[in-house]
């Protein structure tokens, strides 16, 4: 079952009425990895129905998931929190209910690693390729994880599809060749739309873009905003490493952290190239160490339209970061 960060399922429970059959009683399913009640209201009259025949009925689903960090004011991941240390708001309301919230170390990993091959990156290129190839193999578990490579200049370039093989990996990456112009916001908004949003596990999974890019975008056909929407749509969480080594902060270091907090991800800007590494290092880490909380909203409306999420700790000096939102679905995609 595809695991979402907006949950709006129909499910079907088939009563086959005998001679005798006890009465229809609610059911609970399994719901985007959190156990929920769901079948509300799930009630029929066997006697009105001709013997042997199926019954049909239908319940709504809606559920929003979330990841999450907390962190300490020094930046430390701090991993030993309840619900009742956080404060959540869903478009400005409580939720009606909250379903679950836990610690999420372990999830299935579905990643894209996005590489800027256009000519401005070309001096720590090299590096980058490596620092990557690395990344990847001490990230990428087999058969538990996939990833896929795409390289971008003025266009997109899928090198490697979805797999487990970090040799494939690795492959993908280091057969890259730079230069050209800069399309970062289509390579985000194809990756989100041809890859992401079409990943459909069977599991709960958490789906992670990683950008290596100056973020100085001169030629894309989308912008920053469809990026972001495409990413949020495809509950994807977006980080980035920038490659600019002026020591300055420019304007691509502002469009990869707009990028990255608007999806809850960070924004890494190291300015020695073994700083490269370190900044991988931290994105696996993080991966590992984020809070998932589901519950219902309040006041929902299947009305298409984006509603904000914030998350907050109730204890002094701790930092959360998470997505600033979702797009409900529309009535008809209920149907």
């Amino acid at each position: 079952m595809k695991y979402t960060n907006w949950n709006s399922r129909f499910f079907t429970l088939f009563l086959a009425t005998l001679a005798g059959a006890a009465p229809l009683r609610a059911q609970s399913a399994y719901i985007s990895g959190v156990p929920t009640l769901n079948a509300s209201n799930a009630t029929a009259s066997a006697a009105d129905e001709p013997q042997n025949s199926m019954i049909t009925l239908h319940a709504r689903v809606n559920e929003v998931n979330v990841l999450f960090i907390a962190t300490d004011k020094h930046g430390k991941f701090v991993r030993d929190l309840n619900q009742n240390d956080f404060s959540i708001l869903d478009d400005h309301k409580p939720p009606q209910a909250i379903l679950n919230f836990r610690r999420e170390t372990d999830l299935p990993l579905h990643m894209g690693l996005l590489i800027d091959v256009s000519g401005s990156v070309d001096s720590r290129f090299d590096f980058e390729q490596s620092a990557a190839s690395s990344f990847l193999e001490h990230t990428v578990r087999a058969h538990f994880d996939k990833a896929f490579v795409m390289a971008f200049n003025s266009h997109s370039q899928l090198t490697q599809d979805f797999t487990d093989s970090t040799a494939l990996l690795s492959k993908g990456i280091h057969s890259l060749h730079n230069g050209g112009g800069t399309a970062l916001y289509d390579a985000v908004y194809r990756a989100c739309k041809d890859k992401l949003l079409k990943d459909h596990p069977e599991r709960p999974v958490r789906k992670a873009i990683i950008i290596v890019s100056d973020g100085e975008d001169n030629q894309s056909e989308v912008t920053k905003a469809q990026a972001i929407e495409m990413a949020q749509r495809a509950e994807v969480i977006i980080y980035a490493i920038s490659t600019d080594d002026s020591g300055l902060v420019m304007r691509g270091d502002r469009v990869l952290q707009q990028l990255a907090e608007a999806t809850g991800g960070r924004a890494f800007f190291p300015f020695k190239m073994k700083d490269i590494t370190h900044s991988f290092a931290a994105i696996e880490d993080e991966l590992r160490s984020q809070y998932i909380v589901s519950y219902k909203p309040a006041d929902f409306d299947a009305d298409g339209r984006y509603r904000t999420i914030e998350i907050s700790s109730l204890k002094k000096d701790l930092q959360v970061r998470a997505r600033k939102g979702y797009f409900a679905p529309a009535a008809a995609q209920q149907q």
